[in-house]
């Protein structure tokens, strides 16, 4: 960084948007998804003044071995995702979701870096719980809410929070956004600020900071190039390779067909019979869907190249299917849903068909939602999933992290057993 751009930096200000239409996408994009452009039908290419240390290839199938964590595509992250939520009312101060997000700006209004918050008044829709940090600080007198939270609404799924552009120093980026996030909290009265499903790296810069560190867990599939679906049954212990061979059989043998649904060929129709699917789930598992009808529309309508349903179908009539979201490297299944219930067919939809499309498309890994030890028979393995934490009230702050580091490593040896126990062959 030249003199003069340092000197800019020192004149930085951070700016606090009310919402997603306080920034425009260009902007937000340039630093959360940097070397990434959207073109017309939500297609993605690489942006030429970007210089990076990858070359962007045509088609999905056709990627280099390694995409870098800063320049990796998530679309979750995306001013087009972060947007919907907003414009359909998912995530407002109505549904307890106020948007706060931070936007770094240098002295002459170039975007330097930017971070999704939201000050929030419960603790839904987050997958990482404190619900017990907030009854015992309301029992010893606190006020836990609101609270601020860093992460991407109804979202599970591991991505960068703090948004440094390439054209500065990271380390000084993630700085200013950490204590940007602290200032909010002090300004709007929030007891904490939580950083959810964030990078290691981020977790690592952060816990320097002071910020509490949190660990949990999730299943993950990654991709060892394999060829096919049977190639990555044969890196399986026979007895598992069998169950899946035989879950597999049985999940379609009642004349059930299975499509892919991507792009272009998304249609309206796809979308009211997916809705049916996931307001049924939502409603047995949390009593309300977080998402209504009018968000995967906008969704699709803007990300359409970056979305995958697998649909199924009986009889010429869809009766389940799976959302997932395609990034750089990554599949990431998101929501599932059916109007008929079939044995197998929720590990078919969500798991197996998201395998081949990985190895069909080049994807390094799925990440298939948060939770679920039942994956690991089905080749998912546990990985450590991270969040960071700042909490205003010092005796509340002591408790929390006493308990965290006692959480931390339980959550290590649970992933280490459960990784001593998976479905690959032995010295695989």
């Amino acid at each position: 960084m030249s003199e003069q751009e340092h000197a800019d930096e020192q004149a930085a200000t951070l700016r606090i948007l009310s919402g997603m239409e306080d920034v425009s996408a260009a902007d937000w994009n340039s630093v959360a998804n940097p070397g990434w452009l959207l073109g017309p039908g939500g297609r993605l290419t690489h942006d030429p003044t970007f210089e990076s240390d990858y070359q962007l290839l045509e088609s999905l199938s056709e990627r280099e071995e390694s995409v870098s964590e800063d320049t990796a595509f998530n679309p979750f992250i995306s001013h087009e995702f972060l947007s919907s939520l907003e414009e359909t009312s998912c995530a407002t101060g109505e549904t307890g979701w106020l948007p706060r997000h931070l936007l770094l700006q240098s002295a002459t209004g170039e975007i330097w870096g930017a971070a999704p918050a939201y000050l929030k008044n419960h603790s839904q829709g987050e997958y990482v719980f404190d619900h017990g940090w907030a009854d015992a600080f309301y029992r010893a007198g606190g006020e836990y809410y609101p609270k601020l939270q860093i992460s991407v609404p109804f979202t599970p799924a591991t991505g960068r929070r703090l948004f440094v552009s390439p054209r500065i120093d990271w380390q000084t980026g993630v700085q200013a956004l950490a204590s940007g996030l602290v200032q909010v909290c002090e300004r709007s009265g929030a007891s904490s600020a939580h950083i959810t499903f964030l990078t290691e790296r981020e977790w690592d810069a952060l816990g320097d900071m002071g910020y509490l560190q949190r660990t949990d867990q999730q299943f993950h599939w990654e991709n060892r190039d394999y060829e096919s679906f049977d190639a990555f049954l044969a890196d399986l212990a026979s007895r598992k390779r069998k169950a899946i061979k035989k879950e597999r059989r049985e999940a379609v043998s009642a004349g059930i067909e299975i499509e892919w649904v991507t792009g272009a060929d998304l249609t309206e129709a796809h979308w009211d019979a997916f809705y049916r699917f996931y307001q049924d789930t939502g409603s047995r598992k949390w009593g309300r869907p977080y998402l209504n009808r009018a968000f995967f529309s906008l969704v699709s309508e803007r990300l359409a190249e970056r979305i995958l349903l697998v649909m199924a179908k009986r009889e010429g009539r869809y009766i389940a299917g799976a959302l997932n979201f395609i990034g750089s490297d990554t599949l990431f299944g998101r929501n599932w849903g059916c109007t008929e219930h079939h044995p197998f067919l929720h590990f078919e939809l969500c798991y197996y068909q998201a395998i081949e499309f990985a190895i069909e498309t080049g994807l390094k890994r799925v990440e298939a939602g948060a939770q679920g030890a039942h994956k690991l028979a089905r080749g998912y393995l546990p990985v450590t999933t991270r969040s960071a934490h700042w909490i205003v009230h010092p005796g509340l702050r002591d408790a929390v992290a006493d308990y965290l580091e006692r959480e931390r490593e339980a959550v290590e040896r649970e992933n280490e057993a459960l990784t001593e126990h998976g479905p690959f062959r032995k010295g695989d």
